[in-house]
């Protein structure tokens, strides 16, 4: 394939394509006969982005949810309204709720409130559902008096008999972005799991962090293998000794850490158990949602990778502004600071948690919300630059168009310049994966045949 009129680093250049890698890169390559072109439109050529944290069946579902709060819903009348707006029987999943609209829901209050049908509503968080009385039945957990579940996917699933949703709407939502690759970050992923996106989430660039169960795993299937991911939660911290044997096992199978910090607590007790286990290369600290000067200089000196979510303080700005302590703002979700430290930074969508669109949460690093740290803002190229980092390697170096390098490419419908003066207007014209063409936006980049 030659994908011609392209803008590579700043030059109008072709592009070639062979056996899946980039083959050639010229200011005009001679086109050899029953090659497929395509024209490009001057657009830019740039490394096909890369989702580091995120939650794919959750996210595929998702897209067949509600959204049950802010800021799509704010208030207890709009979220009545969107309960009671839905036609059929059968199942309502709400996702993205927040007690800012209502309070703390119960089974009680989806009772009154909502439809007669089974209705599971999931809490912003991702760690609580909130069930009614017909859903309780059906998945046989009336001894729930109020109806709320938490942490309690696998219960869920198992009762609904392990369905998983169907992947790929939510992959060609992603190559329309110019996603080619992502990394599941979800703690509890096993074997069955692994296999399960193996096959299912193609022709996607995959790493799969998950628990234990994918120490020793061997085969194919072991090269997606991620960090083993550990989800700590605030009010029920481990002792560190728990966690520093758990980190070490890890380690000990040639396994990074990812683990999850949106807490002052959270982060100082990882990085205490990562410095009494040895630091292993790729353990990663996942979303960092607060860090102080001390973190930082803690997470430096432990050569650690962050990944996180520059969108979050535009998602979430209103209630950080309201619960947020005052002194704790400086330190919400920082980018900046950890750039400037040396710190190796990538980013992900934490998707269905936050959107999924990587040209939203760049625009979002490069002018952050009034009052959520704008002096945490970078520069276009160092948003672009968290999400094309290597699929295995987030703390590498972000990835370039040059020769040899697989040809996993996204192309925009604008130069680059043009592009970093307002990246949330960004469109992508077309997507490959391994030099596959696997999302074409508009028909006049239609590939077609020097041989016709």
């Amino acid at each position: 394939m030659l994908i011609q009129n392209v803008e590579v680093a700043g030059a109008q250049v072709d592009v070639r394509i062979k056996d899946g890698r980039i083959n050639a890169i010229s200011g005009q390559l001679p086109v050899v006969e029953g090659e497929v072109m395509i024209d490009g439109q001057g657009g830019a050529l740039l490394p096909g982005l890369h989702d580091h944290h995120i939650h794919l069946n959750a996210t595929a579902a998702a897209l067949n949810s509600l959204r049950c709060g802010p800021p799509e819903v704010q208030n207890e009348g709009q979220f009545v309204a969107v309960l009671n707006g839905q036609s059929g029987a059968g199942w309502l999943r709400g996702i993205g709720y927040h007690p800012s609209v209502a309070g703390e829901i119960d089974r009680n209050w989806l009772d009154r409130h909502g439809p007669d049908r089974p209705i599971r509503i999931q809490h912003r968080s991702g760690r609580l559902w909130i069930l009614n009385s017909a859903a309780l039945a059906l998945l046989d957990l009336e001894k729930l008096t109020d109806g709320r579940l938490l942490d309690g996917d696998a219960i869920v699933r198992k009762s609904l008999g392990g369905q998983r949703p169907d992947l790929q709407p939510l992959i060609r939502k992603l190559h329309s972005y110019g996603i080619t690759g992502v990394t599941e970050v979800t703690p509890g992923n096993d074997r069955e799991d692994l296999a399960h996106y193996c096959e299912a989430a193609r022709p996607l660039n995959i790493c799969i962090m998950g628990g234990a169960d994918l120490h020793a795993v061997s085969g194919d299937n072991a090269r997606a293998i991620g960090p083993l991911k550990i989800h700590n939660h605030d009010h029920d911290l481990p002792p560190l000794a728990t966690l520093v044997q758990e980190i070490g096992a890890a380690h000990d199978h040639g396994r990074a850490v990812a683990i999850h910090c949106v807490t002052r607590a959270e982060l100082m007790l990882s990085l205490a158990a990562i410095e009494e286990a040895g630091p292993f290369s790729g353990d990663r600290i996942e979303h960092g949602a607060i860090v102080d000067a001390v973190g930082i200089d803690w997470i430096k000196r432990l050569e650690l990778t962050v990944v996180t979510q520059p969108h979050f303080v535009a998602e979430r700005g209103e209630a950080y502004l309201r619960d947020v302590d005052a002194d704790d703002l400086p330190h919400l979700w920082r980018l900046k600071s950890f750039s400037d430290a040396g710190i190796n930074l990538a980013a992900g969508s934490d998707a269905p948690f936050g959107d999924f669109n990587p040209w939203s949460a760049m625009a979002n690093a490069v002018k952050r919300p009034n009052g959520l740290g704008a002096e945490e803002a970078v520069s276009a190229d160092m948003a672009l630059a968290l999400y094309t980092k290597p699929v295995a390697n987030a703390g590498g170096n972000a990835r370039k168009i040059v020769v040899g390098e697989s040809a996993d490419l996204c192309l925009l419908d604008r130069t680059w310049s043009e592009a970093s003066h307002d990246l949330a207007a960004v469109n992508v014209h077309a997507t490959w994966v391994a030099g596959e063409l696997v999302y074409d936006r508009i028909s006049s980049i239609n590939p077609h045949s020097s041989a016709v």
